[in-house]
């Protein structure tokens, strides 16, 4: 095992459960804390302590420690919790969360800011720590404080360990995991294995030939003893079993196939008495184990497996980027062969690669599941920016979230943080009420902001809704006017108005402030969201509330097409918007169609493009779902479903209207994706131009 990858895994798992400590500290009621998370805390704390102390990066360890005990002493109601605790203990996910920024960076070098800031953070958790007047050191100097988990049964293990012979080689040291196990509780008995080392003239210097066989009574259980050694897990013969003691109550341990299969062998041999451990021992203080009885041989070894081990794998994300993109020169690949069947018009030939190329899409969609996220960690982080900025406003703020189970992809969930949140900062800011204006308009002082998300149309839509007073539109008119905008004396609709504030520089705010005023923003969120080829829309009812409805595309990497000819050009439209196709009778002049009844708004995608080539004398109409609205899209001909692979416009084209990226054809073409939102918008705002009616209609 690598020791950079090792300490890449504890980072990355620090993170996790700093965001599980956070989430559980903004849950926290002072007048009714839950003892379940205020437990989820305290472990969170401890297990960071105990992993940042394998790598030995001690100035975490000791800023941790502090925390872990005066989190001990909310958890025995020794120190009762409040709102002024809370804050304080999100200042130290805060910090930790620098800390754990400067060791991915530097390692375990200090940085003299944040050790400056840990004094600060050490001193007010002594001040509410009722052993402020003892002086809290790391546990590798000080005797460990037990878990006082007194409702949990006691346990007693007897841990088996081999290491590899390169586990030194890698940075680890042995020795860190006996201290880590001190921390779960008392070990009684430590002993020495030792007979693997060669004789002097073989012995290696920098190769590992110990191990060690420890009794533990405590809490733990066989997940966490186990968890202890994930770092070496793949260099390390491990075995945790119950142990025997009159003090202990059975514990409860996962039995394996192997298990059940040596249930006829005899017990295990008693091993020799060792000293108490009520210090840290030296290896020249631990008894030798002179035969290997204790723990079989590497060829006769069973790693006990971790419980839910097989449930998950993380996997860095370049891979998932590198296999993602030989799927799509599969996909490109399996269509050029496609073509050149159909040419040669090979039954066989098309046979099989019809074949392949259901495999291949197959191939395709679970290669794209890998990427595929739930948002809920992304929303997850907005509980703190609604309690921070709402502090900061002196608002009472509720966040109320749903849909984080709603799956979406890697990419687009990392680049929507921004917008997303600048959109909920914007709800409180500019939304929401003071609680005394809310009185006097006869709703309840705590206001609520709601984050949703949902599937639809084969996209995801996030809303953001608050229930303040809604846009001032007589407002946002006259500022629109001041700025040139719009002229005066010119009647807008309502939605036009309200699509006023994506304009750039455009800000309501009477002064500057640290969240609004400075007209940066709006057309910020709309610029990245287009970026990922989705919409922003803005809805707002005065006295009640808006809601901003986000719109995206699932994956940036690979969509079922439906291609289309115009002219000598091949068109992609995605999939999943194309409602139905209709052959195309009415007048050139025209710029909508009878359906079945219902008037359809459609789009000359030849005039709309300039696009040169041969017509059709019996042109169609693809009719899209764009949302609840429907229009159709007038073309040449149609070339029926493909899976296409999106590429990026090179720069030059990147402000070209109505195309969202390219594809290349299975006869090394390239087509361009049309971006069905744009296009609309583009050809919707044209016709109010032109005062020529052109409106959408729902289905």
């Amino acid at each position: 095992m690598n020791l950079d990858h090792a300490l890449h895994t504890f980072i990355a798992e620090s993170r996790e459960l700093l965001a599980d400590m956070e989430a559980s500290l903004l849950h926290l009621q002072p007048e009714a804390p839950s003892p379940d998370a205020i437990h989820a805390i305290f472990r969170a704390a401890h297990t960071i302590k105990g992993s940042a102390g394998l790598f030995g990066l001690d100035h975490v360890v000791a800023f941790t420690h502090v925390a872990e005990t005066l989190l001990d002493q909310v958890r025995a109601a020794c120190v009762p919790l409040d709102a002024g605790l809370i804050e304080l203990l999100l200042a130290c996910c805060d910090h930790m969360h620098a800390l754990m920024n400067v060791v991915e960076a530097h390692g375990a070098i200090q940085d003299p800011q944040l050790q400056a800031r840990s004094d600060t953070l050490v001193q007010a958790l002594h001040a509410r720590s009722l052993m402020s007047s003892k002086s809290v050191l790391p546990p590798q100097t000080a005797t460990p404080d037990l878990p006082a988990e007194t409702d949990a049964p006691s346990c007693a293990w007897q841990i088996a360990a081999r290491f590899g012979p390169a586990v030194l080689q890698n940075g680890m040291d042995p020795l860190s995991f006996l201290r880590y196990l001190h921390t779960l509780g008392r070990i009684t008995h430590t002993e020495l294995l030792s007979q693997a080392v060669p004789n002097l003239q073989q012995l290696d210097a920098e190769q590992c030939y110990l191990g060690f066989v420890v009794h533990l009574h405590g809490h733990a259980s066989q997940q966490e003893v186990e968890s202890v050694f994930d770092f070496v897990r793949d260099e390390c013969e491990l075995q945790v079993t119950p142990l025997a003691s009159p003090h202990a109550a059975p514990c409860p341990s996962q039995p394996s196939a192997q298990d059940s299969a040596d249930g006829d062998k005899p017990p295990a041999r008693a091993l020799p008495h060792a000293p108490p451990s009520n210090t840290w021992l030296d290896l020249a203080q631990v008894n030798v184990v002179p035969s290997a009885e204790a723990l079989p041989s590497a060829s006769a070894s069973t790693t006990a497996p971790r419980q839910g081990e097989h449930a998950s794998l993380r996997v860095d994300a370049h891979k998932l980027e590198q296999l993602i993109n030989l799927v799509g020169e599969l996909i490109t690949a399996s269509a050029g062969a496609t073509e050149v069947a159909r040419q040669l018009r090979h039954s066989e030939m098309l046979e099989a690669t019809a074949t392949v190329a259901a495999l291949v899409e197959q191939v395709r969609d679970h290669a794209l599941q890998l990427r595929m996220v739930k948002i809920g960690g992304s929303f997850n982080k907005f509980q703190r920016i609604v309690h921070d900025v709402a502090r900061e406003l002196g608002k009472d703020i509720a966040l109320h979230i749903s849909g984080q189970d709603t799956e979406l992809d890697k990419t687009v969930v990392e680049r929507i943080g921004d917008p997303l949140t600048h959109l909920v900062r914007n709800a409180i800011d500019h939304g929401i009420e003071p609680a005394a204006v809310r009185l006097s308009n006869g709703k309840p002082a705590q206001g609520s902001v709601y984050l949703d998300a949902h599937h639809e149309s084969g996209h995801i839509v996030i809303e953001i809704r608050d229930d303040g007073a809604g846009l001032d539109r007589e407002r946002i008119l006259a500022k629109a006017v001041e700025r040139g905008l719009i002229e005066p004396g010119r009647q807008l609709a309502d939605n036009d108005i309200d699509a006023l504030i994506f304009e750039p520089g455009f800000s309501t705010a009477t002064q500057i402030t640290s969240l609004s005023g400075r007209g940066v923003g709006m057309d910020v969120v709309r610029s990245n969201i287009a970026a990922l080829r989705g919409t922003v829309e803005v809805r707002s009812v005065p006295g009640q509330g808006t809601t901003v409805q986000v719109r995206l595309p699932l994956t940036l990497a690979i969509i079922d097409g439906f291609q289309v000819r115009v002219g000598h050009s091949v068109l992609v439209i995605p999939l999943e918007m194309v409602d139905e196709c209709v052959e195309y009778l009415g007048t050139p002049a025209q710029h909508y169609t009878d359906l079945r009844g219902t008037v359809l708004p459609f789009i000359r995608l030849r005039q709309h493009f300039a696009l040169q080539g041969p017509g059709s004398a019996r042109p169609n109409i693809v009719v899209i779902q764009h949302g609840t609205q429907r229009f159709g899209l007038l073309v040449d001909e149609l070339l029926g479903e493909a899976q296409a692979v999106i590429k990026p416009l090179s720069r030059i084209f990147r402000q070209a209207r109505g195309i969202s990226g390219s594809s290349i054809l299975g006869n090394g073409k390239v087509a361009l994706i049309l971006d069905i939102a744009a296009l609309h918008q583009q050809v919707l705002t044209t016709r109010r131009r032109e005062t020529i009616p052109f409106t959408t209609t729902a289905p």
